[in-house]
């Protein structure tokens, strides 16, 4: 079901949490939303952007919870990024050198698809999304992404990943420098929130990193992510 707003019930089921542990953080100011007529309602859009900063610091067993109260989006399945990532959407060594050079980089990469139809909305919906927040992460890693869903500037949903040969300023609060990058475009938030939740649980994953700045090429890369996702997955079932 798609939502533009939602009701304190919906959004407990929609996050997959207890709806007083919902009403408490709204209460306390830590959750965005309004009360109209004496209810709370929350708009989708905002919610995202405070989900993905809190995602930041969950661990894995609550990244899973956010992938499965996402589960009934028809894009992904038990393997999220391998789903939507393709051998010709990973470069490795990504030829940049700034912020904007790295995202530029990266939709060319995410072109190789032929589903890029509009690449200069495509850059300049993800440059705003980067004055809001950054998307970088610890440990030298980013997913930058639009704000919003694009569906009319590219066909499918995609994933394409870069390295860049050394790290690059962009915008970690822990002012260390980034030069893992996983550029995300989904048709929806249920999509968005899936990928980039089973993206932080690769994350915490002990030598995930490591072992993609240690991968020689774009072809090596590609198998180190697929890899992870499957790791995550096999956990999952047991």
């Amino acid at each position: 079901m798609s939502h533009e707003v939602f009701t304190l019930d919906e959004l407990a089921t929609h996050l997959g949490r207890d709806r007083r542990e919902i009403e408490k953080l709204v209460n306390r100011g830590r959750l965005p939303g309004r009360k109209v007529g004496g209810n709370w309602q929350f708009h989708s859009m905002e919610v995202t952007r405070w989900l993905e900063k809190e995602m930041r610091e969950y661990s894995s067993a609550e990244l899973r919870n956010v992938e499965v109260s996402q589960d009934s989006t028809t894009v992904c399945d038990t393997l999220p990024v391998t789903s939507i990532l393709h051998p010709d959407t990973v470069q490795v060594p990504l030829e940049a050198r700034t912020r904007r050079s790295v995202l530029e980089s990266l939709i060319e990469v995410a072109g190789r698809t032929w589903q890029v139809w509009s690449p200069a909305d495509i850059l300049n919906a993800v440059l705003q999304r980067e004055e809001l927040f950054s998307t970088a992460y610890p440990g030298g890693v980013a997913i930058p992404h639009p704000r919003n869903p694009l569906p009319e500037a590219h066909g499918e949903s995609l994933v394409a990943f870069g390295r860049t040969l050394s790290g690059i300023p962009f915008g970690a609060t822990s002012g260390g420098l980034t030069d893992l990058f996983f550029l995300v475009l989904c048709h929806d938030s249920r999509s968005h929130l899936r990928i980039v939740a089973r993206l932080g649980r690769m994350f915490q994953l002990p030598d995930f990193f490591d072992r993609l700045r240690k991968a020689d090429d774009s072809t090596s890369t590609y198998d180190v992510i697929c890899a992870a996702d499957e790791e995550v997955a096999r956990f999952d079932r047991g």
